[in-house]
């Protein structure tokens, strides 16, 4: 180990910001995303949104639960998602000024 290695994140650490990344690059899920990021929304509102299939829409939900990105809450027989991870907003915002600038609309 170099004396610069110390200035550089753990291997072990990138392995798994680079499996939470590879949950994320996903078009319906960074869509999910945008759409947490305003509030709280059913995995039927979501599933709508992304022109899904509920079952699939719930799967993705569930691959970004098990990263930690979200949390769910049960109202009467209704189940809402939410942003658990607050970097969220800013990886977004970094996606939408790249991809989706405000000149370009």
């Amino acid at each position: 180990m170099t004396s610069n290695d110390s200035k550089f994140t753990s291997l072990e650490a990138l392995g798994e910001a680079a499996e939470c990344l590879r949950v994320l690059a996903h078009p319906h899920r960074l869509r999910m995303i945008q759409m947490l990021l305003s509030g709280q929304f059913t995995v039927s509102e979501l599933a709508e949104s992304c022109e899904l299939p509920t079952a699939m829409a719930s799967e993705h939900l569930r691959l970004m639960q098990r990263c930690g990105f979200l949390t769910s809450e049960k109202e009467g027989r209704k189940v809402f998602y939410q942003v658990a991870e607050p970097h969220l907003e800013k990886i977004m915002h970094c996606i939408e000024e790249r991809f989706d600038p405000p000149d370009a609309k």
